[in-house]
């Protein structure tokens, strides 16, 4: 339940091709979280996808979290020579009141409106440009062809334990 599509392998040399792929779900991610919430009822999204997890609201108020750090951390990348970037620590932020409360509506939007620009960002780096990053305060050294393969990887992950909750529980 922890890891529905299988925990995340580390990054692998991509083709041009791979690399679009993986464009494509961060692209799709605000669809595929909205269909995979559409129609929980307020009880529901208060549900931990597991013993022990977040809820679907905070999980949903987590992707948000972390693809606005991912997507600043990219544009740091591209305009600094491999900047200095810091981790958070995302278990204490999914415990603040707003990731607890607020409709899973507010981060969809907002979800919606950055998966365009980052997309669109993606979408236009000329090859060497994929060899730039940053580091990492936690994880090092970290280039964007490896960054888009993990959060491909966060995405489905995400969605993943949502419509798998919906399974378990027939909703």
């Amino acid at each position: 339940m922890r890891y529905p599509i299988g925990d995340f392998g580390g990054p692998v040399e991509q083709s041009p091709e791979q690399r679009r792929a993986s464009i494509a779900i961060l692209a799709a991610l605000p669809e595929n979280l909205r269909s995979a919430v559409s129609g929980l009822t307020e009880a529901q999204l208060d549900t931990p996808y597991r013993e022990g997890g977040w809820t679907v609201r905070q999980l949903v108020h987590h992707v948000a979290d972390s693809h606005t750090n991912a997507y600043v951390r990219t544009r740091k990348a591209l305009t600094e020579d491999w900047p200095a970037v810091a981790a958070y620590d995302e278990k204490v932020w999914a415990e603040l009141p707003d990731a607890k409360t607020l409709p899973v509506e507010v981060s969809l939007k907002l979800l919606d409106a950055l998966h365009i620009r980052w997309a669109a960002l993606l979408k236009s780096l000329p090859d060497a440009d994929w060899q730039r990053g940053y580091v990492h305060s936690e994880n090092g050294r970290q280039k964007l062809a490896d960054v888009v393969q993990l959060y491909d990887w966060h995405c489905r992950h995400h969605v993943a334990h949502i419509t798998e909750l919906r399974k378990r529980n027939g909703w």
